[in-house]
């Protein structure tokens, strides 16, 4: 009867134990959904992506998408992040974007070229060596 009662203390405790993982997990789920309410759609957002060349030299194109059409600036900083020139600021079209920049404008060395909108900021880090 002693091991018949431990066995079952133990069904006991295996099941209590599952029961409490499975309410922190149904939990942890809940805050997610709750934390991810205020977050704007990836919609809303554009993508820029890093040059096809490293080091850039003589042309190069920048590259970025938007799933629709936005008010968008794309400027050259200094490693300090001051900015240097502002090469694009207009709306964008809904889809892929080129933006050409001529390197032979800026000395050696290393840069980031950054897309602003009204709701996001991303840079990119890009070396010049012409």
């Amino acid at each position: 009867m002693i091991l018949a009662f431990t066995k079952m203390q133990l069904a006991v405790g295996v099941m209590t134990f599952t029961l409490a993982l499975l309410l922190l997990v149904i939990a942890y789920r809940k805050l997610l959904g709750y934390l991810g309410k205020g977050a704007l759609p990836k919609e809303k957002y554009c993508v820029l992506y890093s040059l096809e060349v490293e080091p850039a030299t003589g042309k190069v194109q920048l590259y970025f998408t938007s799933e629709e059409e936005k008010n968008v600036q794309l400027q050259i900083l200094d490693t300090d992040y001051k900015l240097i020139k502002e090469i694009y600021n207009q709306e964008c079209h809904a889809d892929g974007n080129i933006v050409h920049l001529d390197t032979t404008e800026l000395q050696n060395g290393t840069y980031f070229y950054c897309l602003l909108t009204e709701n996001q900021k991303t840079m990119k880090r890009m070396t010049i060596q012409n």
